[in-house]
């Protein structure tokens, strides 16, 4: 799992009434290498939805489907829902977004946080 990979979250343990989803979500690793490496028990992943409601102007990233995305929709990445997750929870696949994706991910993250 290298930042831009696509990955499936398992939060079939979701908490009742909490908003989580309570079932598998895709999702974009965003955190650096360096920091998530590979012995590090979690990853930084950013939602991936189909869902056009929970877009926010300026903290949501717009992913058409492609061939190398595998998605079979428009997809957004829900820059503002940014989360840690333990590695158990998730699912490696070969899909992944484009470095420009990626690096418009990582500047609405950085965005995000008041400066």
């Amino acid at each position: 799992m290298t930042p831009g990979s696509i990955v499936v979250v398992d939060w079939r343990d979701a908490l009742p009434e909490s908003g989580e989803p309570n079932k598998e979500r895709p999702g974009i690793v965003v955190g650096r290498g360096e920091v998530f490496h590979e012995r590090f028990g979690f990853v930084l992943v950013v939602p991936l939805t189909g869902d056009a409601r929970m877009q926010i102007a300026g903290a949501t990233v717009q992913i058409p489907p492609t061939e190398e995305n595998r998605c079979s929709k428009q997809s957004y990445a829900l820059t503002w829902n940014l989360q840690t997750v333990v590695k158990r929870r998730v699912r490696a696949t070969d899909a992944r977004v484009t470095d420009a994706q990626l690096e418009e991910i990582r500047d609405q993250i950085a965005g995000l946080v008041e400066r």
